[in-house]
């Protein structure tokens, strides 16, 4: 479960952000639309710790986490959160398998490439994970990083514009498994972008 309230950010004074309260059960996944420049990627950004907020509170899974000290947060990231960032963050040197495996690495946890090997094959890619990123096209990419966040299991997976450089079908095929997988791990589910296809795949909505 994630929930906010109060949250505001600044970058400047004049560029100030008040976003409204965000719950999510675990389990459910909620779709947070608007346009460039409405604050989405900051309040991910808040909401995945890696922003501190001006004001407000944030609660994950019955605990408040702001009141958390520098290494508590990068554990409880490394561990609860799976992060889709709108652009992809790989390690040039590393195969696409081994970027895949990285969160298990992170967490200190064994390195699940059985886990890996299914995701990359519902996700599409199954057939490139000895390729280094750099090989994979933009969507390929965008599949990698959605297939990273899931591998720890996480509590909250939290997703910047995860279909905005897919067509249509794989647009379909990305929703549909980020859905299916967070329901199976009983996970929150967040999504926020500003692709209009998504409006009708989720009952949740918040518009910012």
């Amino acid at each position: 479960m994630i929930f906010c309230q109060n949250l505001t950010f600044s970058y400047s004074p004049q560029k100030k952000f008040k976003f409204p309260t965000i719950r999510c059960q675990d389990g459910e996944a909620l779709l947070i639309l608007g346009q460039s420049g409405r604050g989405k990627t900051t309040l991910l950004h808040l909401l995945a710790l890696l922003l501190r907020p001006e004001s407000g509170e944030i609660i994950l899974n019955e605990r408040p986490v702001l009141s958390l000290n520098s290494n508590e947060i990068a554990s409880l990231r490394a561990n609860q959160i799976g992060i889709i960032y709108q652009r992809p963050h790989f390690v040039s040197a590393l195969s696409v398998l081994d970027n895949v495996l990285m969160p298990n690495y992170l967490a200190g946890r064994k390195q699940d490439k059985h886990k890996a090997a299914y995701l990359a094959d519902q996700l599409g890619f199954g057939d490139h994970l000895d390729k280094k990123t750099h090989q994979l096209s933009q969507g390929e990419q965008q599949r990698v990083s959605i297939a990273r966040a899931l591998m720890n299991d996480p509590t909250v997976i939290l997703a910047d514009e995860p279909t905005s450089s897919l067509d249509d079908d794989n647009c379909e095929r990305v929703i549909n498994l980020l859905q299916e997988q967070s329901a199976r791990i009983g996970a929150s589910l967040v999504v926020v972008t500003h692709d209009q296809r998504l409006k009708d795949e989720f009952s949740n909505q918040v518009l910012l």
